[in-house]
C-alpha cells in the first residue's frame, strides 16, 4: 500500500467513529444466531423482521452481521467496498413515533466533535417497488479533503412498517457518488418488501 493510500485510510477511519464503532461491535458480537438466520444465496434474515441483508448490495459485500444495542433489540449487517466506501444498516423495532434525527443525535455528535462539518440535511422520497411511498431523512458530512476526493458520511432514517431502518454510508466524492445512491435505493427498496408489519 503507497504512503498516499495509507494517509488517505488513516484519515478517513480517524474521523469515522461510526465505523469504527461498528466494526468493534462486530467483531465482538457476530452470533447470528437468534438474531439472523441463513437464507438464499448467502444472504443473512434478520429473525424479528424478515429484512434480508444479501450477499452482496451492488459493489458492496457483507463482511458483518449482529447486535449494536441488545437493550433496543437494534441489529446490524455491515458491508464494504474494495475502494474503501463502507455501508451499515441498522434495524430496530418500533415502539412508538419515529424521528431519524433524534434517534441519531448521538452519531451526528461524534461526527460534529471529530471535526466533520454538516454539509446537507434533506428529506429523500422513496417509491419502492412493493409497498407506499415513504420519506427517508438523511444527514450527510464531509471528514476530510484529500487533492480531488471528498470523504463523506450519510446518515439516513425512516420508519418502514413496524421497523425503523437506519444506515450510514462512508464513501469518496465524486468517486463513489454512485456507489452511494444505489445502497441508499436499495436498502430501502428490500426493507419495503421483506420487512414484516403494516
Amino acid at each position: 500500500m503507497s504512503i498516499a493510500r495509507s494517509a488517505i485510510l488513516i484519515s478517513v477511519l480517524s474521523v469515522s467513529p461510526w465505523c469504527i464503532t461498528l466494526v468493534q461491535r462486530a467483531d465482538a458480537q457476530v452470533v447470528a444466531g437468534d438474531v439472523f438466520a441463513d437464507g438464499k444465496d448467502g444472504a443473512k434474515v434478520h429473525v424479528a423482521s424478515g429484512f434480508v441483508c444479501p450477499e452482496s448490495i451492488g459493489l458492496f459485500q457483507r463482511d458483518a452481521v449482529g447486535e449494536s444495542d441488545p437493550e433496543t433489540h437494534t441489529d446490524f449487517c455491515a458491508y464494504w467496498a474494495l475502494n474503501g466506501a463502507y455501508g451499515t444498516i441498522r434495524i430496530l423495532p418500533l415502539t412508538g413515533d419515529y424521528d431519524a434525527k433524534a434517534s441519531l443525535a448521538r452519531e451526528f455528535a461524534e461526527q460534529e466533535q471529530t471535526g466533520g462539518k454538516m454539509i446537507a440535511e434533506s428529506s429523500v422520497g422513496m417509491k419502492p417497488a412493493a409497498g407506499p411511498p415513504f420519506a427517508v431523512y438523511t444527514r450527510s458530512y464531509e471528514t476530510a479533503r484529500l487533492e480531488d476526493y471528498h470523504y463523506r458520511v450519510l446518515f439516513s432514517g425512516a420508519a418502514v412498517k413496524t421497523w425503523a431502518v437506519e444506515s450510514v454510508i462512508e464513501f469518496a466524492d465524486p468517486r463513489d457518488a454512485a456507489l452511494e445512491s444505489d445502497f441508499l435505493r436499495a436498502v430501502y427498496d428490500d426493507a419495503a418488501s421483506d420487512l414484516a408489519g403494516k
